[in-house]
């Protein structure tokens, strides 16, 4: 049986490929997406966006007690949402926080997180393959 791994990104990362390549590379989500799915057919990969916390702890709530991980890239919210940490400390599901940027090199108002305490593991600055990584960490 596939393992069910949902991947969960928040605000403005529905322009990736676009904003600010400099930053985030110019590879599109959908893109990576479809090369996720190829390098690790024993998985049944989601994906789920939305530029709204609300929407974002919805579906913690939907998918957090039936799926085997979690890869979730909050984005912004990281830096604010205690109500997401709150969310995933409620569901059973393990959550992996990633991060394309290294946050720490960012400005200091990205250098803490409110998930990293309350989630499995965090991977920070490996660029588009931090979503990789975080899978993997789901097969091993």
């Amino acid at each position: 049986m596939k393992k069910k791994i949902m991947i969960i990104n928040g605000p403005n990362l529905n322009l990736l490929g676009t904003r600010e390549p400099e930053i985030y590379g110019s590879q599109t989500f959908e893109t990576l997406l479809a090369e996720l799915q190829t390098k690790f057919p024993e998985c049944e990969l989601d994906y789920f966006q939305s530029n709204h916390e609300g929407a974002l702890i919805d579906k913690l709530h939907e998918i957090g007690f039936t799926f085997e991980g979690i890869v979730l890239n909050a984005g912004a919210y990281t830096h604010t949402s205690i109500a997401l940490a709150d969310a995933i400390k409620a569901v059973k599901t393990p959550v992996i926080e990633v991060h394309i940027s290294n946050t720490f090199a960012r400005e200091s108002f990205r250098h803490h997180s409110y998930l990293s305490a309350v989630a499995e593991g965090v991977i920070v600055g490996f660029g588009m393959k931090s979503y990789e990584l975080a899978i993997q960490s789901f097969i091993d």
